[in-house]
């Protein structure tokens, strides 16, 4: 398969990548596994074994009047600890290689096939403005709705499209699921399709 850059540059792109079938199932699986890695899962709430004090009993068993207690770091008492505390948990899900390397290549394919993936050569944003940005996504007749990919941080990119709403730009080694689904449009340097096809192909 071949697909023309803005310049008009034929690109080669592998079908085994590009024009796979697209299997929902297992890119809404990659979405989820992506966004539960990011939950912190670090709630907590102590339990009366946690909370400091209570090791001497209140008072005598017998003869105050008062119901016995053996502690006054119950749940039942102010200073007390939770009766069903909260504890840290782990909230990512399993998905292993082979199924996320599909999902990707499921979604890379539907990009194509709705037109929505764009090649350049390179950004070509010599200074951080937010006006150039803005002229290069029209130059390139795409939304300020796009994901930039470039193969390696580019702070000119970065710092050009950060006041742009629903504009981001990420380098190749952080690119995810999440983020390609996100947008009207996917816009790629060369380079970066070529290091795509390496790594899914």
């Amino acid at each position: 398969m071949k697909l023309k850059s803005i310049e008009g540059k034929a690109v080669e792109l592998d079908d085994s990548v590009f024009a796979s079938e697209y299997n929902e199932t297992l890119v809404h699986q990659a979405v989820v596994a992506y966004m539960s890695a990011g939950r912190a899962g670090t709630k907590a709430q102590k339990t009366r074994s946690d909370v400091s004090g209570g090791g001497a009993k209140p008072w005598r068993q017998k003869g105050t009047g008062r119901a016995r207690a053996g502690t006054s770091r119950g749940p039942i008492w102010r200073g007390g600890g939770a009766t069903f505390a909260a504890r840290p948990r782990d909230h990512s899900k399993k998905l292993n290689k082979k199924m996320y390397r599909a999902a990707m290549r499921s979604i890379f394919s539907e990009l194509v096939r709705s037109e929505s993936l764009i090649i350049v050569d390179d950004f070509s944003i010599a200074e951080p403005k937010t006006k150039s940005m803005i002229d290069a996504l029209a130059g390139w007749k795409v939304s300020a709705d796009a994901l930039l990919v470039g193969v390696e941080n580019e702070d000119n990119v970065s710092l050009s499209s950060r006041n742009i709403p629903n504009c981001e730009y990420i380098e190749l080694a952080k690119l995810n699921p999440v983020s390609l689904v996100s947008h009207d449009h996917v816009v790629m340097t060369s380079s970066a399709v070529s290091k795509v096809q390496e790594w899914l192909s």
